[in-house]
C-alpha cells in the first residue's frame, strides 16, 4: 500500500491512461540551440520521465514570430524541429510518460529585443514585460495567429506528442482577449463573452479538426485575485465552463500570478503553498468533461495527495519539486518519501537563471540542466574505492561527501561546528526559510544511510589532515565574513573608520545569536541578496527598528533574479523598516553612522545602537596553503574557493564528488 493512494491512482485522459496524477508542467528551460531541442534538452526531460512523471508538458512553442520571448525559444513555424522533438518524445514515452507540448503567444507582453517583431494585442495595450507597447490586431492578424496555433499543433503531432496545451494563462494573448481591461474591441472579437472567447474557441476547435480525436488538448489558465483588472475566479470559471460545454478541451491547468503580479507566477517561500488550488476547486465545480490540474507551489507528494484526496483537482503539476528531485515520484511510490530532496522554493537557479536568459538549473540539484553531462541524478560506482576526507560541513562539503559516498568511496566528513550546515544553516533561521533546515536534515539522513563518518566539533589543522593519510582531500571550509567593513562603493578605505568603537557585527554573528544589536539597527546591505536582506527581515520581525543602507538603487538588487525582491521590500516596509539607497557608510561613531549619498556626496548622520555588515566575504586559504607546504594535494570548493552563493557551493560539491 502506498502512503499516497490518490497520487498513484491512474486516470484516463482522452485516449491515454496516466499512470499517476502528477504532471511535470510547462516551464521554459531555455536550452534550445539555434531554436532546436538538443541533447541537453532531451536528457533533462527524460530524467523526469524516468523518475515517474505521468505526463510531461514540454516548454512552450511560440506560434508566431511576434510571440518569441526568450533566447532559448524554439524555431517558429519550422518543420526542422520535428525530428529533434521526435527523439525527445520517443525517449520519454519509453518510460511511460504521456507527452504534451504547450503552445503560446504573449500578445502585448512580447520582447522585441529577441523577436524583432512588433507586439500584437486585442486593443493595443502596454507590455507588462518591459516598456514597449503593442498595436491593435487586425482581423487578418487574428486569423494569422489562430492558424499559427493550428500549424504548431500539427507539427507537435508529427513529432510524436500526444497532445498540446494551449496557453491562455498569465494574461497571455488569449487571456488578453478574454479580459475586458485589455479587450476593448467593438467587433466580433470583443464585447460579449461569446465574442471575447471567440479566438480561444476557434483555436481549440481548429486544432481538434486538424489533429483528430486521438489527440489531447489542454487549456492553461491562472488565478490572480489580488489584481482588480484581471479576471475574477467567477469570470474565469464562466469562461472555462463555456469551453467545456462545447467539448473543446480535455483538461484545464490552473496556475497563479501572471504578468500583472509576476511574483506569484513562480511563488517562493515568501508565499503559502498550493496557490492554484482555490481556482482549480472552483473549476471542478463547473466542468463536466475536462480534467482539472492544480498548479503552483505544490512541492511534495503530501501536498499532492491532500489536494487530490480532497477532490480539489484531478491532477497536480509539480514542477520545481521535480526539478529539485527528478525521482520524487519513484521514491514516494517505493515508500521512501524521506529520501526526496525537497525543493526549498528559492527560485535562485530555476527562474533566477532563466530570468537572466540562461538555461535553468537548481540550487539543491546541480544535475538539473547538466543531465547530458553527468548522467542525470544518478551515480555510477567508482572504478576503485578510495578513502576521502572532506573538511567542512557546509553545503559544498555535504554534497561532496554525499556524492563520493554514493559512488562507493569511504568518506569522512569533519565539521568544526556542533552540527552540519555552516552559514547555510544560519540562512535557514531567517523568516520563512525553514525549508533550508529540512534540506540539511535530508543531508544528515543521506550521509547516515551511506555510512559517512561524520565528525562534528572537529577542527583539523594541516598537520592533522596530513596524518590521517586520506587518498583524497576536499576542503570546504567556507569564507570569513567581511568584518573589516570594506565596501566596494568606497574602494579607497580598506577598513571602515570607527570599527574599533564596537557594536559592529557581520550578519553571521547576528543570525548565530552571538550579537545583541540593540533596538535601532543599521544593516549595511552590499550583497543585494538574502544574506543581508533576510537578516534585516529577521531583525524587523523580531521588533528592531531597522534601517537598510545599500549602495544599490533598490534594496534586494540581486533578488530581482529570483522574483523575491518586491515581496521582501513589502514585508520590510510593513514592519517599519527604512531604506537608504545609493549610499554607503563612511564612518561608524559608536552611536550611529555617517551615511554618504553616492549620488550627491552629501553626508547624513543616522543614529543607531548597532551596525550589521552584509559585505563580501574572504575565502579561507589557510588550510590549502598549509597542506601545499606539506606536499598534500587538496581540492578546494565552495566559499573556500571563492565566496558566492549556495548554488555554486553545491555545484562544486557535486563536481568534486564525481571527480574523486
Amino acid at each position: 500500500m502506498t502512503a499516497f493512494p490518490h497520487v498513484f491512482s491512474p486516470v484516463r485522459l482522452r485516449h491515454k491512461v496516466l499512470k499517476n496524477r502528477v504532471v511535470f508542467g510547462a516551464h521554459t528551460t531555455n536550452m534550445a540551440q539555434d531554436g532546436l531541442p538538443g541533447a541537453q534538452h532531451l536528457a533533462y526531460y527524460e530524467e523526469r520521465a524516468r523518475g515517474g512523471a505521468a505526463m510531461i508538458v514540454v516548454e512552450p512553442m511560440p506560434v508566431h514570430p511576434a510571440a518569441v520571448l526568450t533566447r532559448g525559444n524554439f524555431r517558429v513555424d519550422d518543420d526542422a524541429v520535428i525530428p529533434h522533438f521526435a527523439r525527445l518524445t520517443k525517449a520519454c514515452k519509453a518510460h511511460g510518460a504521456v507527452m504534451i507540448q504547450q503552445l503560446y503567444h504573449v500578445g502585448a507582453h512580447g520582447d522585441s529585443d529577441l523577436s524583432w517583431h512588433a507586439h500584437w494585442s486585442p486593443s493595443g495595450g502596454p507590455s507588462y514585460h518591459d516598456s514597449d507597447g503593442s498595436h491593435e490586431m487586425t482581423e487578418a492578424e487574428i486569423e494569422e495567429t489562430i492558424q499559427g496555433f493550428v500549424r504548431a499543433a500539427v507539427r507537435c503531432q508529427k513529432a510524436g506528442f500526444d497532445g498540446v496545451e494551449v496557453w491562455a494563462a498569465y494574461h497571455g494573448l488569449l487571456d488578453q482577449f478574454w479580459t475586458p481591461f485589455s479587450n476593448q474591441r467593438q467587433d466580433r472579437w470583443g464585447g460579449s463573452l461569446e465574442n471575447r472567447t471567440r479566438a480561444s474557441r476557434e483555436v481549440l476547435r481548429r486544432i481538434r479538426a486538424a489533429c483528430g480525436d486521438d489527440f489531447i488538448i489542454g487549456l492553461a489558465v491562472n488565478d490572480e485575485p489580488d489584481v482588480p483588472v484581471a479576471l475574477s475566479r467567477d469570470e474565469t470559471a464562466q469562461i472555462v465552463a463555456l469551453h467545456d460545454r462545447e467539448g473543446l478541451m480535455d483538461y484545464v491547468t490552473c496556475g497563479s500570478g501572471g504578468y500583472f503580479d509576476f511574483y506569484k507566477l513562480m511563488p517562493t517561500f515568501l508565499y503559502g503553498e498550493k496557490l492554484g488550488v482555490d481556482l482549480a476547486e472552483q473549476l471542478k465545480g463547473v466542468v463536466r468533461n475536462a480534467l482539472v490540474t492544480a498548479e503552483s507551489h505544490i512541492r511534495t507528494p503530501e501536498n499532492a495527495n491532500t489536494v487530490l484526496g480532497a477532490g480539489q483537482a484531478d491532477l497536480v503539476s509539480i514542477v520545481r519539486g521535480q526539478i529539485a528531485d527528478p525521482h520524487l515520484l519513484t521514491k514516494a511510490q517505493a515508500g521512501r518519501p524521506q529520501d526526496i530532496r525537497g525543493c526549498i522554493s528559492c527560485n535562485q537557479q530555476c527562474w533566477g537563471r532563466r530570468g537572466r536568459d540562461y538555461y535553468i538549473s537548481c540550487l539543491i540539484n546541480p544535475s538539473a540542466g547538466h543531465e547530458h553531462l553527468w548522467g542525470g541524478d544518478r551515480f555510477a560506482p567508482a572504478a576503485a574505492a578510495r578513502r576521502v576526507l572532506v573538511v567542512g560541513g557546509g553545503p559544498a562539503g555535504l554534497e561532496a561527501a554525499r556524492v563520493a559516498a554514493e559512488r562507493g568511496h569511504q568518506v569522512t566528513l569533519a565539521e568544526a561546528g556542533p552540527e552540519i550546515g555552516g552559514q547555510f544553516r544560519l540562512a535557514g533561521l531567517q523568516p520563512r526559510r525553514g525549508q533550508i533546515g529540512d534540506l540539511l536534515d535530508w543531508y544528515g539522513r543521506q550521509l547516515a544511510q551511506l555510512g559517512v563518518d561524520l565528525r562534528c566539533n572537529t577542527l583539523l589543522e594541516a598537520e592533522e589532515i596530513a596524518a590521517l593519510g586520506a587518498d583524497a582531500v576536499i576542503l570546504a571550509t567556507g569564507a570569513w565574513p567581511g568584518a573589516d567593513g570594506f565596501q566596494k562603493a568606497l574602494p579607497g578605505a580598506a577598513r571602515l573608520p570607527g570599527l574599533e568603537r564596537g557594536r559592529v557585527w557581520p550578519v553571521e554573528e547576528v543570525m548565530g545569536r552571538a550579537a545583541r544589536p540593540g533596538k535601532r539597527v543599521i544593516v549595511l546591505e552590499e550583497s543585494g541578496n538574502w544574506r543581508g536582506c533576510g537578516t534585516a527581515l529577521w531583525l524587523a520581525e523580531a521588533g528592531h527598528e531597522v534601517i537598510v543602507v545599500t549602495p544599490h538603487g533598490q534594496v534586494g538588487k540581486e533578488l530581482v533574479r529570483s522574483a523575491t525582491d518586491w515581496p521582501l521590500r513589502q514585508r520590510l516596509a510593513q514592519k517599519g523598516a527604512r531604506f537608504i539607497t545609493d549610499a554607503a557608510v563612511s564612518e561608524w561613531t559608536g552611536d550611529g553612522a555617517q551615511v554618504l549619498c553616492l549620488l550627491t556626496q552629501e553626508q547624513q548622520f543616522v543614529a543607531a545602537d548597532g551596525l550589521v555588515l552584509a559585505l563580501t566575504g574572504r575565502a579561507d586559504m589557510a588550510l590549502r596553503d598549509g597542506l601545499a607546504a606539506l606536499g598534500v594535494p587538496a581540492g578546494v570548493i565552495g566559499d573556500a574557493n571563492a565566496p558566492r552563493n549556495a548554488a555554486m557551493a553545491i555545484f562544486e560539491g557535486r563536481r568534486a564528488g564525481l571527480a574523486v
